[in-house]
């Protein structure tokens, strides 16, 4: 009689990952299949995130701002941040240290993943700065790592939130990422 293999016994590592086509994440050796392209909305706010960072921390030669780009905590984790600042970074194909903040974006189908697991994971790691970006209720959920857990700052959606703590502190204004998609 031979034993039946459940999905659960078989766990994955970096260099699996970096061979799959496709878009995933690996998060404790499990493979999590990204959705497919995001929609307009999703990408705007990205993109505008990005743009007003970016207009911020041009002068900052510590930090940039990057899109989508491999964060390897593990050699069983490597996951996608929509949007992360990171400072002081010498990864050239992945980042390789917590990034200063990460922002996702968080659809219907990403909200367990961003909401608990990610969490938990950019917790543990001590990301400084967690951001929840809601597309549909125009808010961003913004916690701080407070020695080893998070602590909620606030709900925004019209304020200026002051990113600080680090080389080359930041502030997103809110109302002026979400004001396009206002009616």
């Amino acid at each position: 009689m031979s034993a039946t293999l459940k999905i659960d016994d078989v766990r994955y590592t970096y260099n699996e990952y970096k061979t799959w086509e496709g878009d995933w994440e690996l998060i404790n050796g499990f493979p999590l299949a990204m959705a497919p392209a995001p929609m307009k909305k999703h990408q705007s706010i990205a993109s505008l995130i990005i743009h007003h960072l970016l207009e911020q921390l041009e002068e900052c030669i510590e930090c940039e701002v990057l899109g989508e780009v491999d964060y390897k905590i593990s050699n069983d984790t490597v996951v996608r941040p929509d949007v992360v600042v990171t400072c002081n970074e010498e990864g050239e194909h992945y980042l390789t240290k917590a990034p200063k903040i990460i922002f996702e974006i968080v659809s219907n189908t990403s909200a367990k993943r961003d909401e608990e697991y990610k969490y938990t994971l950019y917790e543990s790691e001590k990301v400084s700065y967690y951001v929840l970006v809601y597309p549909d209720d125009l808010i961003a959920k913004i916690f701080k790592i407070d020695g080893k857990q998070y602590d909620k700052q606030g709900d925004f959606s019209k304020e200026k939130f002051l990113f600080d703590g680090f080389e080359c502190d930041v502030e997103l204004d809110f109302e002026r990422v979400f004001r396009r998609f206002k009616k």
